[in-house]
């Protein structure tokens, strides 16, 4: 049996967007893939979206935020590494070494949503299962024969 596929999501606080991202693929990936994440600036993981991941059946309550060094430290091997953040943002994401294939999947960062609870609520929502069908097509396009 192969060994699994190792997959790093990254944002900058590793808060939200590649909790969600690492989460749904740990679920939809099966034991082909392994999935973490982790951030340049870890934060305690938003609220908000623990509320929206726990409504999809995804308890982040306990989960912790990592921080991208440690993992680099640890000597961490990836076979790619999923950049989560906006636009503009990346720059600040640091290159994982070794890694030969990375790609940046912008979401806007929920910490950052304006509005209302249900409005930001609603946002996130949006985000969230944009990043569930983004993490789907590219399963389908990376599942091994």
């Amino acid at each position: 049996m192969n060994q699994p596929r190792r997959i790093l999501f990254v944002c900058i606080h590793n808060s939200g967007r590649s909790q969600m991202a690492e989460a749904f693929l740990n679920e939809l990936g099966g034991p082909e893939f392994v999935a973490e994440s982790a951030g340049v600036e870890p934060r305690p993981i938003n609220p908000d979206v623990a509320r929206v991941m726990q409504e999809v059946g995804h308890d982040l309550s306990g989960a912790q935020s990592d921080d991208i060094v440690d993992f680099f430290r640890e000597g961490r091997l990836y076979e790619q590494v999923i950049y989560v953040c906006e636009r503009g943002a990346e720059k600040d994401c640091p290159v994982f070494p070794g890694v030969r294939k990375t790609l940046h999947w912008p979401y806007p960062d929920p910490a950052e949503l304006s509005g209302d609870e249900a409005a930001r609520l609603d946002s996130l929502r949006e985000i969230r299962d944009r990043i569930r069908e983004r993490v789907e097509e590219w399963l389908a396009a990376n599942a091994r024969e």
